[in-house]
């Protein structure tokens, strides 16, 4: 029988009495890539950070290589082997990308006291070489690199090997997500470094809510549900619909919700003619009451860009803006919301939410003015009715509204952030919120909490919402959107109506034609 390199026995948390994790079990073979799969709040989160050393369990086995370690902090758990690539970016965008790849490393340095930059860069080059990364200088900022180089700066780090440390290559990579904001290009790679390290007798544990990534890579899949390992077993032996069905407890027949005709009088909410930033320009579309429209393009092409202009985020140089046929000028993200446009952004951790602050706070405080007696004292009952009220609607599973939203998973995160845009409605849901931009909605969320959040798309279509929505996810938006504009190289080129909505033609206007690129 295999020794496997890493296994977990009894391994069982609780937050405040509420179980997290109960009597979970896995094994990492030698040579394997090894699925991880779940919704949001199966329990996942949980064993990577007892793993990590970032949470202590209640009780644990934890053996590696055959041997039981003890594992109550980072360190322990580097000294064990483990390297970990999450989900969330935890860059420092003041270093350079050499110095972030040796954060919690050892630093080298000449005559035990002045840092040998010289030696320190080669290294770094060496680690970001593995993953054949050629373009990335470990010299630069990296706050300067885009979301997906930063996670591959992030992934070389793990293959780091230095003179202190000549063997301390990474054998155990517990990946969550790792793929979440890379290109097509930069998946491929990491792809191709996670079969070498596993045909060198590496293991991965693979997290991730993308199917095809799961039946591409994996040997095989653990389920979890409900904090428990529901089931382990050879990828062969499961599909899509076996997996949903054992994520989640039921069938989901179907991911998207029915999509509403659009009422051919539908009075135009939103209007962009001509708007031009530093990085898009010649934006021109309109956004009509209960539409979804979608915006695609490569990573980098500005899709996140358009809804920075819309919401005033960055400045815009020229263009005109409408809403409901009143002309409105430049702006800033504090102005928007006043006006009824609400933005949740990529990056939800780092740009949207307060995460040392409750999941009350972080829905209500743009909304306090509205929630207050005279604009001074805070109508607490009001307040505790909107957050509750809010709270089922989004369909977000918390241990109250007290809760510190950090300790929540990513998916209910993003419900949060749903409710805090929705708390502009009022409790009537006849309030001032007419518009909402979503920049990659359900990135790093499973497949049922995106059920949620698609129908509670459509829900807030048919009440006249309009929905600007840019994601990467072509699935999400031909299954979601009523219309697509295709952003390339900052520039808006083309409009595709729900009968032109196919991959095939949504990649071709992505990607461009070989005459646009020869021209």
């Amino acid at each position: 029988m295999i020794q496997p390199l890493l296994s977990l026995r009894g391994t069982s948390k609780s937050y405040a009495g509420s179980p997290a994790l109960i009597d979970a079990a896995l094994d990492l073979l030698p040579g394997e890539v090894h699925g991880l799969m779940g919704e949001n709040g199966a329990g996942k989160s949980t064993l990577i950070k007892i793993l990590a050393g970032i949470v202590a369990p209640d009780s644990a086995q934890i053996m590696v290589r055959g041997q039981t370690v003890s594992i109550h902090s980072p360190s322990d758990s580097f000294a064990a082997g483990l390297r970990f690539i999450h989900q969330e970016l935890a860059v420092v965008p003041s270093l350079s990308a050499a110095e972030n790849i040796f954060l919690g490393r050892p630093t080298p340095r000449r005559a035990g006291l002045l840092i040998d930059w010289r030696r320190l860069n080669r290294d770094a080059r060496a680690a970001l070489d593995v993953l054949g990364i050629t373009h990335i200088d470990p010299r630069i900022g990296i706050g300067q690199l885009s979301i997906g180089d930063q996670m591959l700066v992030k992934i070389a780090a793990a293959f780091l090997v230095t003179e202190e440390t000549p063997t301390n290559a990474a054998r155990i990579i517990i990946m969550d997500e790792p793929t979440a904001a890379l290109t097509d290009d930069e998946s491929a790679r990491l792809f191709r470094v996670i079969c070498t390290l596993r045909d060198q007798g590496g293991a991965v544990l693979y997290v991730s809510h993308r199917m095809d990534e799961i039946f591409d890579i994996c040997n095989r899949v653990t389920v979890m549900r409900d904090g428990r390992v529901i089931a382990s077993l050879p990828i062969q032996e499961t599909n899509t619909a076996d997996l949903i069905a054992r994520m989640t407890g039921r069938q989901l027949d179907a991911l998207y919700p029915p999509k509403d005709p659009l009422i051919d009088n539908a009075s135009v909410i939103l209007s962009a003619n001509n708007l031009t930033t530093e990085r898009v320009a010649g934006i021109t579309f309109e956004l009509r009451a209960g539409e979804i429209l979608g915006i695609a393009g490569l990573m980098g092409a500005g899709k996140s860009e358009v809804l920075r202009a819309l919401v005033g985020a960055d400045r815009r140089l020229s263009g005109v803006m409408h809403l409901d046929g009143r002309r409105i000028g430049r702006g800033s993200l504090a102005k928007s919301w006043r006006e009824g446009i609400a933005y949740i952004p990529e990056e939800r951790r780092a740009q949207g939410l307060m995460l040392s602050r409750s999941i009350r706070d972080n829905i209500t405080l743009p909304h306090l003015g509205a929630m207050s007696r005279g604009g001074i004292f805070v109508n607490r009952a009001r307040e505790r009715r909107a957050v509750d009220h809010l709270g089922q609607v989004v369909r977000l599973k918390s241990q109250g509204a007290a809760q510190i939203i950090r300790e929540l998973s990513g998916g209910n995160q993003q419900k949060a952030l749903f409710a805090r845009a929705l708390a502009a409605e009022g409790e009537d849901a006849a309030g001032g919120l007419r518009v909402m931009l979503l920049d990659e909605p359900t990135r790093g969320v499973d497949i049922g909490a995106k059920a949620d959040i698609y129908t509670l798309l459509r829900e807030m279509a048919a009440r006249g919402i309009g929905i600007a929505l840019a994601s990467s996810d072509l699935g999400e938006l031909i299954g979601v959107c009523n219309r697509v504009i295709v952003v390339r190289a900052g520039h808006q080129t083309e409009s595709l109506d729900s009968a032109n909505l196919t991959q095939e033609r949504l990649l071709t206007a992505c990607y461009g034609t070989n005459e646009e690129h020869s021209a």
